[in-house]
């Protein structure tokens, strides 16, 4: 049974399920926050709680500063997040969100008292083996940055044309841009929980193969799900993703590891 945790800014739980089986975490994009997993929340079935993380700098938490330096959030996760590993969990990360939850299911293999994730499901992004064919983005100045957005398909125009509004973006674009574009790749072993992989058959940003790439970074099993779509697919393919997702959860982990 789940402990009945104290809540937490980090954790945006629309739907709090005492008596939960299984703990889904997901981490956002860039400029992205925990709002953009209520569909998941919505859809979920009863024994799974979906636990949005919601990083400073954004939504509720807009005062905040945000992380610039992916080890910086990886250590503060740790320790936050530690306490709601007490029931079977995995993760789910879209673009930035991907590389966050997998370099956190690599940091908890360094802690031997704590329950390891069950499941990976990296979306929107590469594997972290594969350098970055594009230009860092954080360094640009900030008409550039807006045209890099306006390429993305992630930002609504109508926010890109207001002027007051972008200006409360951009430093959080930056810093999460900082988070993804400083990071560097070290060689471990693979993990040892399946790992599902997901991309956008329209995504310009993410080819078909360095989604495919992900599969060397499991000793477990390893699927593709190919949405249509650009890069942010998450937000328009809301119940085909969900019933991925959740498929893969009881075929992977809840039939055999509950």
């Amino acid at each position: 049974m789940a402990h009945n945790h104290t809540s937490s800014p980090w954790i945006n739980r629309w739907r709090y399920k005492p008596q939960a089986r299984l703990r889904l975490f997901c981490f956002p994009y860039a400029g992205g926050g925990a709002s953009i997993f209520r569909f998941l929340s919505e859809q979920a079935p009863a024994e799974i709680e979906i636990c949005p993380v919601q990083l400073p700098g954004r939504e509720n938490r807009l005062s905040e500063p945000a992380f610039f330096s992916l080890d910086l959030l990886l250590a503060t996760l740790l320790k936050i997040l530690s306490p709601y590993f007490d029931i079977p969990y995995a993760f789910f990360g879209h673009s930035m969100g991907a590389l966050i939850s997998f370099e956190l299911a690599r940091s908890l293999r360094q802690i031997r008292q704590i329950r390891k994730p069950g499941h990976l499901f990296v979306s929107g992004h590469r594997a972290p083996h594969l350098s970055d064919p594009r230009p860092p983005a954080h360094l640009l100045p900030d008409p550039q940055l807006i045209e890099t957005l306006r390429r993305l398909h992630g930002t609504p125009e109508d926010v890109l044309e207001h002027g007051e509004l972008l200006q409360l973006l951009l430093p959080l674009l930056r810093a999460d841009f900082t988070l993804c574009e400083t990071y560097n790749y070290r060689l471990e072993p693979p993990l040892s929980c399946p790992i599902s992989a997901l991309g956008g058959l329209q995504d310009q940003e993410v080819p078909h193969e360095s989604i495919l790439a992900w599969r060397q970074h499991t000793s477990d099993s390893f699927q593709t799900h190919f949405f249509p779509g650009n890069h942010f697919f998450l937000n328009t393919e809301q119940k085909a993703l969900s019933t991925v997702l959740f498929h893969d959860i009881y075929n992977n982990l809840m039939k055999e590891r509950l």
